[in-house]
């Protein structure tokens, strides 16, 4: 362990930039200056060039970190940077700890890597924004908190950057606020989470009463040397998942990441895609010792996992807002991450956070660019032919399509096949599992085929003249689809420098092994989910290549479709049994509660006062007269009292 640097500057030049760009913008909100002419207002040029040079300051220090962290021996790969004491109290003594270790400094390197390319694309995406300003600042501000969650060495501050996340998702979703469905999108984000995390909450009590720490390297020595009951720890397991659920959107908390599409597309690449709905993931790694202690918490995990990524993927069958797609597809990928963390393969789980972080902010990106030149429009079904009219744009997205569908050597091929294998050939795993894993596997390529197919190729369904993106918007985006194209080589099995890198952190026995499965079988599984997915491209083409087939599909399918279209009705069982069941509660405690006990029992001291006062003003006439005979009579009646004393 050294303090050889100064890791607090990670989260804090993002933090400067929020604090620049927000100072500005308020600034400009009053209105004048001295000479009473309007103030002149920064353009996403320059705020986006704040924002950006603040983030790119980030990566250059977790780069440096991770530099620093190669060069230790491999089980001292540790880096703190002791802040301040924030919690003193008996019993209870807690420090802000900033702490690098390999696992924490990969997300550190996606975290301002990918979001410095999100935020150098926001600068022509948001050029013609009005309040450029407050869109960089809440950016930064959501890097600020993100960065501090992975950095975090004990669970409060990690819950800290856990809470500022989704501050920051709210007021980035409903950044449009004027838009009520885009509040409406913010508010039940914000809502749904806070379900999940007061799971988070009663988890890290539960922690703290069995272990006596909530510092993670305090934790995993004190879960090793004082092993908790195995139902104590399914229990912690099981209720630290309810709040990566509502994170990290599995079911049935997934609900508010398709609405969380109202907001800007570069948010849905940083947020939706890249970073914050991959918390739940890091946390589950973070913990790995307690959950790999907890069997029954892990088939759960894994469970939950691979049902949410086959029922998210189904529905995005049926989709034709682009973005929407994609939503339910980040859904869906997510389910595989927590299928491999569910199986012991925390390693594969991780990289999969990596590879889709590459793939998926350049298909959101990419859909961004695609909005963009068409003037706003996120239907697919009303664009075609755009491969002829964009075409840096339709060469990158077609990278990233190639990575999620798992065609090799792609990035989306290696991490999506070393999960289906963990799930095939784990302790923890089952080959129903696997069933489930490949076939979500064959409908992601079949789904994303038909986005794909639907939005470049066929003739032109559009009005108006579509155009390419600008430089600033096309750059970030090659960028990423050489991370999509090459960014499998980090991890690819047998040989795999990722999970050497994670071993001080993740210890490679988590019954990962191939558990009497024959070692040629994975060579098998390998093939057959590369057949799987060229079937799903395959006949995905077929179908749309006659745009006809849309309508014709429909009809044929007419139940089947109204169910995928309308979400399987998530939305209305959610809105029948739970929203209006509370709703109506609500009522009725507001009115015979704070209308009939409360507001009564308040508005009783009014009406005692007004009516003392009421007797009191009859005193009070302005009759001199009057005062002089109650003063007379105040003066006998306190002479008979005082003579009847004497007496």
């Amino acid at each position: 362990m050294t303090e050889t640097m100064t890791l607090r500057w990670i989260p804090l030049l993002p933090l400067l930039g929020f604090l620049v760009n927000g100072v500005w913008y308020l600034w400009l909100q009053t209105g004048k200056d001295g000479s009473g002419a309007e103030r002149k207002r920064a353009g996403a040029a320059v705020t986006g060039g704040i924002a950006s040079a603040a983030i790119f300051g980030s990566f250059l220090i977790s780069l440096r970190a991770f530099i620093e962290l190669r060069s230790m021996s491999e089980h001292s790969r540790v880096i703190e940077d002791f802040v301040f004491s924030w919690i003193t109290v008996p019993g209870l003594a807690l420090d802000v700890i900033f702490r690098v270790d390999p696992l924490s400094t990969l997300f550190t390197l996606v975290i301002t890597g990918v979001g410095t390319l999100i935020h150098i694309y926001s600068i022509g995406y948001m050029g013609h924004d009005e309040t450029p300003g407050k869109f960089f600042a809440y950016l930064n501000l959501f890097c600020f908190a993100m960065l501090v969650l992975v950095l975090g060495g004990s669970l409060p501050l990690l819950f800290f950057g856990w809470e500022g996340v989704g501050l920051c998702s709210y007021l980035l979703i409903g950044y449009w606020y004027e838009d009520i469905e885009k509040a409406k999108a913010g508010k039940k984000a914000f809502v749904v989470n806070r379900i999940g995390d007061f799971g988070f909450l009663l988890g890290m009590f539960l922690i703290w009463t069995t272990f006596g720490t909530l510092d993670f390297v305090a934790l995993k020595s004190a879960a090793s040397a004082l092993p908790a009951a195995p139902a104590v720890l399914t229990a912690i397991g099981l209720l630290l998942f309810v709040g990566c659920s509502g994170k990290s959107a599995q079911f049935p908390l997934y609900i508010w990441l398709p609405d969380a599409m109202a907001g800007p597309t570069p948010v849905s690449a940083l947020i939706h895609a890249a970073t914050m709905v991959t918390s739940g993931v890091y946390l589950i790694a973070r913990l790995n010792f307690i959950y790999s202690a907890a069997p029954d918490a892990m088939h759960v995990v894994a469970a939950v996992g691979a049902f949410t990524a086959f029922f998210a993927a189904t529905i995005a069958i049926a989709q034709t807002d682009i973005k929407k797609v994609l939503a339910y597809s980040t859904v869906s990928q997510l389910g595989y991450m927590f299928l491999a963390c569910g199986v012991g393969g925390y390693v594969a789980g991780v990289f999969h956070v990596v590879t889709h972080a590459f793939f998926k902010a350049l298909l959101f990106l990419g859909a961004g660019s695609v909005i963009h030149g068409m003037h706003h429009e996120q239907d697919i079904l009303k664009m075609g032919g755009l491969r002829k009219v964009m075409p840096a744009t339709f060469g990158v997205f077609t990278i990233g399509w190639l990575a999620i569908c798992g065609i090799p050597p792609f990035s989306g091929f290696f991490s999506k096949d070393e999960i289906l294998w963990l799930a095939f050939s784990s302790e923890h795993g089952s080959k129903v599992l696997w069933v489930i894993a490949a076939a979500t596997a064959m409908m992601t390529a079949f789904y994303m085929t038909r986005m794909y197919w639907l939005t470049f190729f066929g003739k032109g369904r559009y009005h108006g003249h579509p155009h390419e993106s600008p430089a600033v918007m096309v750059l970030p985006l090659v960028v990423l689809a050489v991370l999509s194209a090459v960014g499998g080589a980090m991890g690819i099995p047998h040989a795999s420098w990722l999970e050497h890198w994670l071993e001080p952190v993740i210890p490679a026995h988590h019954g990962t092994g191939a558990g009497g499965v024959d070692p040629q079988m994975e060579w098998v599984l390998m093939g057959l989910s590369v057949l799987g997915a060229a079937m799903g491209i395959a006949v995905a083409i077929r179908t749309y290549a006659d745009f006809g087939a849309v309508a014709r599909l429909r009809q044929q399918f007419k139940r089947l479709h109204h169910a995928l279209s309308n979400k399987w009705f998530v939305d209305e069982i959610f809105e029948a049994s739970v929203v209006r069941p509370i709703q109506a509660i609500s009522q009725r405690l507001w009115k015979w509660m704070d209308v009939g006990v409360v507001d009564r029992a308040a508005l009783s001291f009014g009406w005692v006062s007004s009516g003392a006062g009421h007797v009191l003003r009859m005193t009070q006439t302005g009759s001199l007269q009057r005062y002089g005979w109650v003063l007379l009579i105040g003066w006998v009646l306190s002479l008979a009292f005082l003579v009847r004393g004497w007496v």
